[in-house]
């Protein structure tokens, strides 16, 4: 008989995400702009503030997930990370957006390389075990896919506010005479506060179901290299890199898109959204994050009623055409963005929830296969891959900007044209490369070794294995 999970214990869990997402979805949207005009170093120069983060991550993280698969505590491996950190990691998210106003260049670009590099290692420190409870909680298929729409919802919901409120806590700052840099600390004050509580108190109430039994450590470069011999992790790994290159490629380049093509460089342009004034990119990010919301129970039943993966890819073709129909949409055209706005997130939603769900079976087909249990290891892979494209991603793109002749607007400027080397190659970030980026992880999906059916078997060998060994 299927063992659920009850219900609070789904509800507490996923809400630790709506620091991690919430966290997330601020540096991925705002962070590129924040860097460029308002901080106001040089794109290319910015973007190696990123490229060191790349280099810090590829370090820290499998550490990191090493490190809490061989924690020994009466409290367990993964709780004491949350308790000790999470509220440091809400406070390194103040000193992201905290870059003093200094004349020089290469001052500025070592703060902002720093404070990056702080609020990785405490994100790290929170993510990868609080990632790898999900399935020490659970060894049910359909419940970790249960559990990770639960992450999904409130990853989904902290994006949604971060996106509408942020531009709003930021022009309310302003409005009261405060600078846009203080604004942006004190969004970055408020969503750090309301990410570290619900991390904390999994550290309190959450329990370790079905960790592995004591055992000898591996080497760490020996833990690696099992890893990599998983191939249906392999898989997984490349279906998650591309699928969160896409995500962040849309998040990163749509605030340059909306304010300097479709408001044709009005700084401050909003729209009437049925009685309330909201920021262009509010209103986008808005619609398409409550779409994502709605469609979360279908994708769930998509993969009962199919399976992981092929849900997956019917959400990622539509997907694909959203991203070719982005670059159709002309200057001024603002029902039609909405629109596009809404179909988008019907693919993105299926991005949120389905590629998280399927990390665990991979975990399961790995412990079959060396009979061992290393979730930190994975997870901490995962959260070096999340991190990865985050930060490549934001490299990528302002060197793209850079070299295509971006020009950041002067200070107080509300109204700013670039050039249109620049117009067309933010145009294709956010269209034509997400659709051929997207397009990968279709192709990885399709050829995805790992079934339902292959996870039964593997489930089934498992158990007459624990039996045996107890």
């Amino acid at each position: 008989m299927k063992k659920h999970l009850p219900y609070w214990l789904k509800l507490l869990y996923g809400s630790g995400d709506l620091g991690l997402s919430g966290i997330g979805m601020m540096r991925s949207i705002f962070y590129a702009i924040y860097l460029t005009d308002v901080v106001g170093i040089e794109p290319r120069l910015a973007s190696l503030g990123a490229l060191v983060g790349i280099v810090w991550d590829a370090i820290n993280d499998p550490i990191i997930g090493t490190l809490s698969d061989r924690v020994k505590s009466k409290l367990g491996r993964r709780r004491p990370f949350l308790l000790w950190f999470a509220f440091p990691f809400g406070l390194s998210f103040v000193m992201l957006w905290s870059a003093p106003n200094w004349e020089s260049q290469i001052g500025l670009l070592i703060y902002v390389t720093l404070a990056f590099m702080i609020s990785d290692t405490l994100t790290t420190l929170v993510a990868v075990p609080y990632l790898s409870l999900t399935p020490e909680l659970t060894q049910d298929y359909d419940e970790r896919t249960s559990l990770s729409s639960f992450r999904s919802v409130f990853q989904l919901i902290a994006a949604m506010a971060v996106v509408v409120t942020a531009p709003m806590i930021v022009d309310a700052v302003i409005l009261n005479g405060g600078s846009q840099q203080q604004g942006f600390m004190t969004a970055g004050a408020i969503f750090g506060a309301i990410g570290s509580l619900p991390l904390f108190l999994i550290g309190v109430f959450v329990r370790e179901k079905f960790a592995s039994r004591e055992e000898e450590s591996l080497p760490f470069r020996e833990s690696l290299k099992m890893a990599w011999e998983n191939v249906p992790f392999r898989y997984a790994a490349g279906i998650y890199m591309f699928n969160w290159s896409a995500v962040d490629m849309v998040a990163i380049a749509f605030p340059f898109f909306l304010l300097y093509w479709i408001a044709q460089g009005d700084l401050l342009a909003n729209i009437n959204f049925f009685g309330i004034n909201l920021a262009l990119e509010s209103a986008f990010f808005g619609i398409m994050m409550s779409v994502c919301i709605l469609f979360i129970p279908f994708w769930l039943w998509m993969a009962k009623r199919l399976n992981k993966i092929k849900a997956y890819i019917i959400g990622m073709i539509c997907w694909v055409v959203a991203e070719v129909l982005i670059f159709t949409i002309q200057p001024g055209e603002i029902n039609y963005l909405l629109w596009i706005a809404a179909f988008a997130g019907v693919g993105v939603s299926a991005a949120y929830i389905l590629p998280d769900s399927i990390l665990p079976d991979v975990i399961e087909w790995d412990e079959l296969r060396t009979n061992r249990r290393q979730e930190g290891v994975y997870y901490g892979i995962r959260t070096l891959i999340r991190k990865l494209t985050g930060a490549g991603v934001i490299f990528v793109t302002l060197q793209i900007l850079g070299w295509s002749g971006y020009v950041a607007p002067p200070e107080g400027a509300i109204q700013f044209t670039q050039p249109d080397s620049a117009l067309f190659m933010i145009r294709l970030m956010v269209s034509l490369i997400g659709a051929v980026i997207v397009s990968g992880t279709i192709l990885l999906a399709w050829s995805y070794p790992l079934t339902r059916e292959k996870y039964d078997r593997i489930k089934k060998l498992l158990a007459i294995r624990r039996s045996r060994q107890t």
